[in-house]
């Protein structure tokens, strides 16, 4: 098949016979795919505050405010994609086999390099995630797509979950102990065998998308997807009025509270991975020593534990009582997502004097988890679901939007408390030496800010009027 094909083909509509694309099978090659490119991706990302703070010597709060700008522009980037593969392109997720050089020689090569892997994502994550949940339609067979749809989303983090839980622990050991060279090679590796996968499952997917005019180049440039996406926006608002007007001002109060309750979740694999290298990471007798980006998979295990039960026992019981197809309408659960964070910063707080026991004793790590399972999935549907179907992509990436800035939003802080708290003797908050740092009221701070998240979510959710009456 050509890719032409595969991008313009316009999808079967509702009803039509059955013609072999789409449904499980199809979703199952790229939740394969979400998987080894989190695997690929993470491998950089979960270790990257240690690559800073090690071999390039940044102090501990630049490297933080450094990693959260970065995981921001990741983040936000999709904005950028997705209107191109709504717009233009269609939903064909682009590869993101690239990844940082070894060289510690030049910082701004570097950053180019983690900045050329963020541009990748960008392309990548909100298309390859829509495309997977538009293989559901009544025209496959299933007599509700909204009920597998939504345990798609739950099993696509389910898979993904396996992915940030090798790469915190295989990759970043293979970095600390084999080198950045052989961990960073691998995550390379890793991106070309989930290239190789996609392409694999090409002629299963099921394409949505409109045909492009024939006269349209299919490779034009990035002024020019902007342009056309642009006005493909305006005409979609100005064909379906009712549904476009007033659509972003309700989607904001959303997407702000993502991104402080992303602000709160950003500290996992920046400060929270900094405190884990002072503790005693020394398993066995042999004394095998564990990276401190490890103790991240703590939040994936979470995940693989809690989804199941999640999907399979809450949801049905819960449907039951609600008669909700989803057991829970997105806005619940993505509030109980970020009281749930909010939680996870007060116990961070009070156990931030007792560090060396944070990750047994308090389950920090665990307690994010959890946060995530209701709060980042739920994010992810309600975007989906309330934007016009021809910008679904669009809305994926609005919830990863507002992770990202989120992302920002946490380096800026970080940046700011360490300044602010900077005494005569040189020593913040958010000190290099975590010993003489005060973690504990930074993290204060951040339990405030999502305490007021939670008020003003409650207050907007509670008026908050869904696009589609199954929701309500």
């Amino acid at each position: 098949m050509e890719s032409g094909e595969l991008l313009h083909r316009p999808g079967p509509s509702v009803g039509s016979k059955p013609d072999g694309r789409g449904g499980w099978r199809a979703a199952s090659y790229l939740i394969v795919v979400g998987l080894l490119e989190r695997i690929g991706f993470y491998g950089v990302q979960g270790n990257l505050i240690m690559f800073l703070t090690g071999p390039l010597g940044m102090p501990t709060a630049s490297a933080a405010a450094g990693v959260n700008a970065w995981a921001g522009t990741v983040q936000v980037l999709p904005l950028v994609g997705a209107l191109a593969a709504d717009s233009r392109l269609g939903r064909l997720p682009a590869s993101s086999a690239s990844g940082p050089s070894t060289s510690a020689a030049h910082l701004a090569f570097i950053y180019v390099a983690l900045y050329l892997l963020a541009l990748a994502q960008g392309f990548h994550r909100p298309c390859a995630e829509a495309l997977a949940a538009d293989q559901f339609t009544p025209s496959d067979g299933n007599p509700s797509p909204r009920v597998s749809r939504s345990s798609f989303f739950n099993w696509f983090h389910f898979f993904i979950s396996w992915g940030y839980a090798t790469s915190t622990t295989v990759l970043s050991y293979l970095e600390d102990n084999a080198g950045w060279a052989v961990g960073f090679g691998t995550c390379w590796a890793t991106m070309v065998l989930c290239l190789a996968v996609f392409l694999l499952g090409a002629r299963t997917y099921r394409s949505t998308e409109q045909p492009v005019d024939d006269g349209s180049p299919l490779v034009a440039t990035m002024s020019a997807w902007a342009r056309q996406g642009a006005l493909h926006l305006c005409r979609l608002l100005n064909r379906e009025p009712d549904e476009g007007k007033g659509l972003w001002a309700k989607l904001l109060p959303v997407w702000l509270s993502g991104m402080v309750y992303a602000s709160l979740t950003s500290q996992v694999y920046t400060l929270f991975t900094k405190q884990g290298s002072t503790l005693d990471r020394r398993v066995g007798s042999e004394g095998l020593t564990v990276s401190a980006a490890a103790l991240q998979c703590l939040v994936s295990f979470t995940f693989v534990t809690m989804l199941p039960i999640y999907d399979r026992a809450f949801v049905p019981v819960a449907r039951s009582v609600t008669g909700h197809h989803a057991g829970v309408t997105t806005l619940q659960r993505i509030g109980a997502g970020i009281a749930m964070s909010c939680v996870a910063m007060v116990v961070a707080a009070l156990v931030e004097g007792r560090r060396l026991r944070v990750a047994r004793d308090a389950g920090v790590y665990v307690l994010m988890g959890l946060a995530e399972v209701l709060a980042d999935i739920g994010l992810e549907e309600f975007f989906y679901d309330q934007v016009p179907d021809a910008l679904r992509s669009v809305g994926l990436a609005l919830s990863l939007s507002a992770l990202g800035a989120g992302s920002y939003a946490s380096g800026m802080l970080v940046s700011a408390v360490d300044w602010a708290t900077r005494g005569g003797s040189g020593e913040s908050w958010i000190s290099d030496n975590l010993n003489r740092a005060h973690l504990g009221y930074f993290y204060w701070l951040l339990a405030g800010l999502a305490t007021l998240d939670v008020a003003v979510f409650l207050y907007f959710s509670k008026r908050f009027v869904y696009r589609s009456k199954s929701e309500l």
